[in-house]
C-alpha cells in the first residue's frame, strides 16, 4: 500500500486490543515467510513512518569517515580509542563525531555496541583530548554552560556508559552525542532535517520525519562506518539506548538489518511500551511534552490510540528474527514495565512464525532475573537510569544471543 492510499486517522477502525502483526492492513493473513518479508514487513514500515515517526530519507550515496585521532594505549593499554568524523553530503550538514573504543586483547574483530549519548563523548571518559561537542546541549548536566559543553563535564558520565566494563568483557563501544544529529528542543530545528529539505531529499508535511526518526537515521550512518572498520565484526553490531534514545535504538534496528541485536533500555511510550497502555505516559502526554519527536499525524491519535493500525509489538516484529532485550526498573512505572512485557508477548508469534524462537516466559520475571531468549526481558530494582549493572545484563544477553547469531548485513 502506497502512502497516498492510507486513510485519514478519523477513518481508521478502532480496536482496543493489539492488532495482529501477521494480518495485512486489508485483512489478508500472512501464510508464508516469503509473504512476511515481501509484503507485511514493508507495509508495517510504511505504516509506522506515515502515522508515527515520519519518513526516513534513503541512505546517502556516499559517506566520508575520517579517523581524527587514534590512541592505542587507552584505558591503561587495554583498548584502542578512535575519534571518527562521519560526513554525509555538503559541508554545511552537521557531522557525527563517533567515539569508538575497541579491546586490544582479542583474536578476531570485536562485537560492538553502538548508540547515542545525552552528554557528549567527553563526559564518558577522563581523557582530556576527547573532542568537546559544539552543538546545543541539555541545560541540566554538570559542565554545561549556556547550553554549551565545557571542560568541567569531562568524565562526569563514566558510570552511565561504563566503557571499561565493556572492554573487559571483550566488546567494543561506539557512541556519539544525539544533538549532533538533532538537538532535542521543540522550538527550533538545528540538526540535519532543514538541510535535507533544502536538498530536496525530504518533503515537509504532516508525515515528515521527527527527531526520533532523525536520530535513528544517524545511528544508521554510524553503522555505515562500523561495517567498514576491520577491527569490528560487522555481523555482531548491537544497538543500545536509554529512554528517548532507547526509542531510537529500537526504531534503528527495525529499519536496518545490519544491526544484529537491539537493547532499548526503559524506552517507554513511543518505543517499547504499548500505545494503547493505561499505565505511565500516554500518546497525548508525550506529544504535548515533546512535539518534535514524532510526525504531525501521530498527534491525531492523542485521544484515539485505539485507531492506530499497529502497536509497538509490530515495531519489535520488524526486528525479527534478530534478538531484542527490553530492560526496565521497578520504580520506573512511567515507562510501563508490565506493558512492555505484553508488547514482547504480542511480538512473539512473528518470531515463532519465522522459526526464530521468541519469548521463553509467560509471566514477568522477578527483579534481577534475566530472560535471555531471542526476545528477552529484564527488570531490576531502582529508577529510570542506565548503570554499570545494566551493562552487565547487556553483555550477558549479547553473550548468549551472539553465540547463535545469523549474519544479516542487509538493509531492507
Amino acid at each position: 500500500m502506497a502512502r497516498a492510499d492510507f486513510p485519514e486517522v478519523s477513518k481508521l477502525p478502532s480496536r482496543s486490543d493489539f492488532p495482529d502483526p501477521l494480518v495485512m492492513f486489508n485483512g489478508d493473513r500472512i501464510k508464508t515467510k516469503d509473504q512476511w518479508f515481501a509484503a507485511r514487513r514493508p507495509e508495517l514500515k510504511e505504516l509506522f513512518q506515515h502515522y508515527m515517526y515520519g519518513y526516513l530519507p534513503a541512505a546517502p550515496t556516499k559517506i566520508e569517515a575520517t579517523i581524527e585521532r587514534e590512541d592505542r594505549r587507552a584505558f591503561g593499554g587495554k583498548a584502542t580509542l578512535k575519534e571518527v568524523m562521519i560526513a554525509f553530503g555538503p559541508p554545511e550538514i552537521p557531522k557525527i563525531h563517533l567515539l569508538l573504543v575497541i579491546p586490544n586483547e582479542r583474536k578476531s574483530p570485536a562485537a560492538v555496541f553502538v548508540g547515542m549519548n545525552f552528554s557528549g563523548n567527553h563526559a564518558l571518559v577522563k581523557d582530556p583530548a576527547v573532542r568537546l561537542p559544539t552543538a546545543w546541549m541539555y541545560p541540566n548536566p554538570t559542565g554545561v554552560k549556556d547550553n554549551r559543553a565545557t571542560e568541567a563535564a569531562r568524565g562526569t558520565q563514566i558510570d552511565v556508559w561504563a566503557l571499561e566494563q565493556s572492554i573487559d568483557r571483550g566488546y567494543a563501544v561506539a557512541t556519539f552525542y544525539s544533538g549532533e544529529i538533532d538537538p532535542d528542543r521543540p522550538d527550533v530545528r538545528q540538526g540535519i532535517q532543514p538541510h535535507f529539505e533544502k536538498l530536496g531529499l525530504t518533503k515537509p508535511g504532516p508525515d515528515a520525519w521527527g527527531t526520533i526518526a532523525a536520530w535513528a537515521w544517524g545511528i544508521h550512518r554510524a553503522v555505515d562506518y562500523l561495517v567498514s572498520d576491520n577491527d569490528i565484526d560487522k555481523n555482531r553490531i548491537a544497538v543500545v539506548g536509554h529512554s528517548r534514545l532507547g526509542k531510537t535504538a529500537l526504531l534503528a534496528a527495525a529499519f536496518d538489518d545490519r544491526i544484529a541485536l537491539a537493547i532499548p533500555l526503559q524506552a517507554g511510550c513511543g518505543g517499547t511500551s504499548p500505545s494503547r497502555g493505561k499505565v505511565g505516559e500516554s500518546i497525548q502526554q508525550i506529544n504535548d511534552r515533546f512535539p518534535h519527536w514524532f510526525n504531525s499525524i501521530f498527534k491525531e491519535f492523542n485521544k484515539n490510540p485505539e485507531r492506530l493500525p499497529f502497536d509497538q509489538h509490530c515495531l519489535v516484529a520488524l526486528v525479527a528474527p534478530r534478538p531484542v532485550l527490553f530492560a526496565n526498573a521497578v520504580e520506573d512505572t512511567w515507562a510501563n514495565p508490565a506493558g512492555q512485557f505484553q508488547v514482547l508477548r504480542a511480538a512473539d508469534p512473528v518470531y515463532r512464525f519465522l522459526d526464530a524462537g521468541g519469548l521463553d516466559a509467560n509471566e514477568m520475571p522477578p527483579p534481577g532475573i534475566l530472560i535471555s531468549s531471542k526476545l528477552g526481558y529484564y527488570i531490576r530494582p531502582g529508577k529510570h537510569s542506565m548503570t554499570r549493572d545494566d551493562w552487565k545484563i547487556f553483555h550477558d544477553f549479547a553473550d548468549r544471543n551472539f553465540r547463535n547469531a545469523t549474519p544479516q548485513n542487509k538493509n531492507k
